[in-house]
């Protein structure tokens, strides 16, 4: 409407009309300048912060992985508990949740603590919430995954620390996740060629998790999760510096929960990199938006 205005009120009447002079404002030009970058630096530096701290997840927090499955959530304890569509954690500790798929795009989705991410076939991804409040809350698939994707649903039990530590007295009959990994470790032979001393046909796995490790092709890799299950899935993707390519490949051999499993093994083999144990204290709460 105003443009409608303005066009009548201001259209030129001649040919030859000339607009009025308009002389500058150096102050205003400046001013209407630098006040919105500094609010907009104001607003970019809070929300760095608080993607920041949405996104990593605090050193002391409960270690949990999930598979994502057509059309049911699985969830695997350090301790060696398994879950399908129920998750137990303890109140006041944070819980990271590593997440894979194993066949299509899910998106695990916690409604309740405000945090959802999805589960992408072929690469890990991880999130992070603190609950707080002994409950039950629901589980959500949030990306459409096929014919039976509003079944695909669970519940998290958040329970008090003491009845946590009893429920997990009660399972993980197969051993722990990172034993159940050495097995399959042994199963697959692959403890003929990594050795400890790094004198097997392919590099020793003891204490590499976190390290950088030099390739064939001269660059370098940081060892974490991605990396690993990328070298068991495709050995020949990047072989390291000073062994030849023999590793055979386990794409198709190995499922989803064995490749945590394998992975939890190599993290035990390092230590100071592994989880902090599932009684460690908590840490104090963290001011933000994931939490109970």
């Amino acid at each position: 409407m105003l443009v409608v205005i303005f066009g009548i009120r201001y259209r030129r009447r001649h040919a030859g009309e000339v607009g009025a002079p308009i002389e500058g404002n150096l102050a205003m030009e400046l001013m209407w300048s630098i006040i919105p970058s500094i609010i907009a630096m104001v607003m970019f530096g809070w929300g760095a912060s608080v993607f920041y701290h949405v996104r990593r997840p605090p050193d002391e927090a409960l270690q949990i992985y999930a598979v994502g499955k057509q059309w049911m959530w699985k969830f695997q304890h350090l301790e060696g508990q398994r879950e399908i569509n129920e998750l137990h954690v303890p109140a006041g500790r944070p819980v990271k949740v590593t997440i894979s798929s194993e066949d299509v795009i899910h998106s695990l989705y916690f409604p309740s603590f405000r945090t959802k991410i999805d589960a992408i076939p072929g690469r890990y991804t991880t999130l992070w919430f603190e609950p707080t409040k002994p409950g039950r809350y629901h589980i959500f698939c949030a990306e459409y995954c096929g014919t039976q994707h509003s079944g695909m649903i669970g519940y998290v039990t958040v329970m008090e620390p003491a009845a946590y530590q009893a429920w997990l007295a009660g399972g993980g009959v197969e051993g722990t996740l990172a034993e159940r990994g050495a097995k399959l470790f042994n199963e697959l032979a692959c403890n003929t060629c990594h050795l400890d001393t790094g004198t097997g046909r392919g590099p020793s796995l003891k204490d590499i998790i976190g390290k950088p490790v030099e390739l064939a092709d001269g660059s370098t890799v940081t060892v974490d999760e991605a990396y690993l299950r990328e070298s068991i899935l495709n050995s020949q993707a990047k072989v390291v510096k000073g062994f030849q390519p023999l590793m055979p490949t386990f794409q198709g051999l190995v499922s989803e929960e064995g490749l945590v499993a394998l992975i939890e093994h190599v993290r035990s083999l390092s230590p100071q990199a592994t989880a902090a144990p599932a009684g460690a204290p908590a840490p104090a709460p963290a001011s933000g938006s994931e939490k109970k």
